[in-house]
């Protein structure tokens, strides 16, 4: 299966959105190599700015070049735009209600060696708790396209999360477009229903072939829309199978899982476990490795599902 990153898919959207807008610009807090917002630099060098390493001085930028009538787009690592910058983010650009364009890259423990300092998997909780701040994470290369073209149609702050690691790029039924708001069945099922975002949802899928051989039909939801979130979707689901398992690739306080049982909570009370972090920082490691010892994998997720439908 072919793999590449999503902060590759980024960079790509932002050369096509550069070509056919010239209301886009571009900041980086010196680390556009990394977060791909060089593939921008070079095609478009006065549209794009390097503010340096100073990531609340990036936003505040951001969010006068909104008040511009412009749509800024805004990167760093996730850990320093969601968590140095988070004050700046609030105050600066959602209070306002500015339309700035957040995509971070490096999040979850597929950062790898970097270690625990740089593996945040705090963001999605930290953004998502922002009145009126809209929470991507697209699983692949081709969705992250999707969702950033689609965010810079969007009117209001958002926040848009990218990772290091090449991933697979997944399969799609032709005609499929992203919309904010809405979850993608990758798979229909009647036993279990899986919820996923980011790289996990190539495992919930690889996880539904698991549960198929053992006489389990599973059905896999690809939740990039964290917020706002599918809820007519989730309640459909929840009613179909009654069990749901969340995956994602951040702590499971306050991200996807949480999202999830709130909304199930009031709309249709059903189970929700959760495969994620849990509450545990990262540690530095291969990128693979870390997803094994810290049981983000598809074995994982079938395990669970196994033992909760037994029960």
């Amino acid at each position: 299966m072919e793999k590449k990153a999503t902060r590759d898919g980024y960079g790509q959207a932002l050369k096509e959105l550069g070509e056919e807008r010239k209301d886009v610009v571009v900041l980086d807090a010196d680390l556009s190599g990394s977060t791909k917002t060089s593939v921008f630099a070079k095609a478009f060098p006065d549209r794009f700015y390097n503010v340096g390493v100073a990531e609340q001085n990036l936003v505040g930028m951001a969010a006068g070049f909104a008040l511009s009538g412009l749509v800024p787009f805004a990167s760093s690592f996730a850990m320093f735009l969601a968590g140095r910058a988070w004050e700046i983010v609030r105050n600066s650009v959602a209070y306002p209600g500015l339309n700035v364009k957040l995509v971070a890259s490096h999040a979850g423990i597929t950062v790898g060696e970097d270690g625990a300092s740089h593996q945040i998997i705090e963001d999605v909780a930290l953004m998502r708790a922002i009145p009126e701040m809209q929470v991507f994470v697209p699983s692949d290369y081709n969705e992250t396209i999707a969702i950033v073209k689609a965010v810079a149609d969007l009117k209001g702050p958002c926040y848009v999360r990218c990772g290091r690691a090449a991933v697979p790029v997944l399969k799609r039924k032709a005609g499929y477009k992203f919309q904010p708001g809405k979850g993608e069945v990758r798979r229909d099922g009647k036993d279990v229903t899986l919820v996923a975002c980011g790289v996990m949802v190539q495992e919930a899928e690889e996880a539904a072939d698991l549960l198929a051989k053992a006489g389990i039909d599973a059905a896999v939801i690809n939740m990039a829309s964290v917020k706002p979130l599918d809820e007519a979707l989730l309640v459909k689901y929840a009613k179909k199978t009654g069990l749901i398992i969340t995956a994602e690739e951040h702590n499971i306080m306050g991200g996807l899982g949480s999202a999830v049982a709130e909304a199930l909570s009031e709309k249709h009370p059903t189970p929700v476990h959760r495969i994620g972090m849990k509450d545990k920082f990262g540690q530095s490691g291969e990128a693979g490795k870390l997803m094994d010892h810290y049981g983000l994998r598809a074995k994982n997720i079938a395990n669970l599902a196994k033992k909760l439908l037994k029960k």
